[in-house]
């Protein structure tokens, strides 16, 4: 069977040159399957996660249609909009057409929260065919009049399941009914759940399905591993192993941001720079991560779910799952991150005897069987009661002196429990003052990590 060229699928010469500057010239196979009948005018559902070369598979056939209709964006008035759950995962998407449209006069701008709204409205006003967006700040936005949609020719959903699990969905539906009915419509999802599935029957018009299963794609090129190592052993475990040789940037994934944040102080105390990214970071603090974790400064990534499907560096060689995830899928994204850019990749998953039937449902999503290992790792004494230790204790404060006329309320109510690692994915708030919504062990002699 003779192999597709992008060449042979009809793009227009400006894209070929700009794939051909980047030194691509074979589609990968959602980019194969995906691209023709994007370029026919239909409408499209993907089903393919990060590392699969989606982003290229709709960002080039929109790029191609914007080009060969010649219109261009009034004030205000995009053609095209990309949406996407997180920040990151937007300014992915927002490079990536960056060096496709490179030597055309396509414009593009990226709306996300976690940093002021002018700069943004002022690149709108200007005049920008396409708009890459998250669902909070795009609707912001929109009620200040920043933006409007009656121009969208375009619509692309990507990471649906994602956007969906953060709690967009009203958000989305209330979007796709401010464009025009009539426009082509694509939607990329990594899992196709029954809500997904809902979604794409309301917004796609007889589409085509393109598919790459997760279990091509995680077995292919990442040698994947498994250890028995307790939860309190965990950082012991992580610490003695990250000094082998060949593990050269590592990220690790915890489920919670508490666990995120004092993992990566653990591993500075032990000598390892690490810092954590999570969906309480501000913007800044999170390009700031990324950017040491990417240009080598530092070698170690603490990271939630929140951001997995955001972190894109091609030279990652290593991901721990430090706490195995509370859905399956999210294994397959993790992982994902290494062996990009057609090298190879290690991910180790440290599972306590408690996540025993998350490992179970990571292997029937994947397909495959595992072998765990156990552990030798030892806490040291006395470390277990460092950990628990409480926190000394405060003085009492002074009785609060009354008020005339106002009765007392008592004692201060119990604190109330912190939210989950919702990030960019904070519902809205209406009726209130609304928050910003976008914003075991390896022998001691031998690797662990082969």
């Amino acid at each position: 069977m003779t192999q597709i060229l992008f060449k042979d699928l009809g793009l227009a010469d400006v894209l070929l040159a700009a794939l051909e500057r980047a030194e691509l010239t074979t589609p990968t196979p959602i980019q194969a399957q995906a691209i023709p009948p994007q370029l026919q005018g239909r409408d499209v559902l993907g089903i393919a996660q990060t590392g699969t070369g989606k982003t290229a598979a709709f960002a080039l056939p929109l790029l191609d249609a914007l080009l060969k209709s010649g219109q261009r964006a009034a004030p205000k008035r995009p053609l095209a909009l990309i949406l996407a759950p997180t920040r990151e995962l937007a300014l992915q998407i927002a490079e990536t057409i960056k060096k496709l449209s490179d030597r055309t006069k396509l414009k593009y701008a990226t709306v996300f929260g976690g940093v002021s709204a002018r700069p943004q409205a002022e690149a709108l006003a200007r005049g920008v065919e396409i708009v890459v967006a998250t669902p909070g700040r795009l609707l912001d936005l929109l009620e200040q009049g920043a933006i409007e949609l009656s121009a969208i020719s375009h619509l692309v959903l990507d990471e649906a399941d994602r956007m969906l699990d953060m709690g967009f969905i009203r958000d989305v539906t209330r979007i796709v009914k401010a464009v025009p009915a009539k426009r082509q419509s694509l939607l990329f999802s990594a899992t196709m759940p029954q809500n997904v599935a809902s979604l794409a029957a309301k917004i796609l018009k007889e589409p085509v399905r393109v598919e790459v299963t997760p279990e091509v794609v995680t077995v292919e090129k990442i040698d994947q591993s498994v250890w028995l190592v307790p939860q309190k052993a965990k950082k012991y475990w992580l610490i003695r192993h990250l000094g082998e040789p060949g593990v050269d940037k590592v990220v690790v994934f915890t489920r919670t941001k508490h666990g995120a944040n004092r993992l990566a102080e653990d591993l500075g105390k032990a000598g390892i720079e690490a810092m954590a990214i999570h969906g309480n970071k501000s913007q800044g603090a999170r390009q700031k991560a990324l950017s040491a974790f990417h240009s080598g400064q530092m070698r170690v990534l603490v990271a939630t779910d929140i951001v997995a499907r955001g972190i894109h560096v091609d030279d990652i060689s290593h991901v721990v799952n430090f706490d195995l995830p509370e859905e399956p899928e999210s294994y397959v994204h993790r992982i994902g991150r290494t062996a990009r850019a057609g090298k190879s990749g290690v991910a180790v998953a440290l599972v306590d005897p408690s996540e025993r039937l998350k490992l179970k449902a990571i292997e029937k999503i994947t397909g495959l069987r595992f072998d765990p290992k156990e552990s030798d790792i030892v806490v040291p004494e006395g470390a277990a009661r460092e950990e628990r230790a409480p926190r000394p204790s405060r003085p009492a404060p002074a009785p609060a002196r009354a008020h005339p006329g106002r009765q007392s309320r008592g004692p201060n109510p119990p604190p109330r429990a912190a939210k989950a690692d919702a990030g960019d994915g904070a519902k809205r708030n209406r009726g209130r003052r609304r928050p910003n919504r976008n914003g075991g062990g390896a022998p001691r002699t031998g690797t662990a990590f082969a």
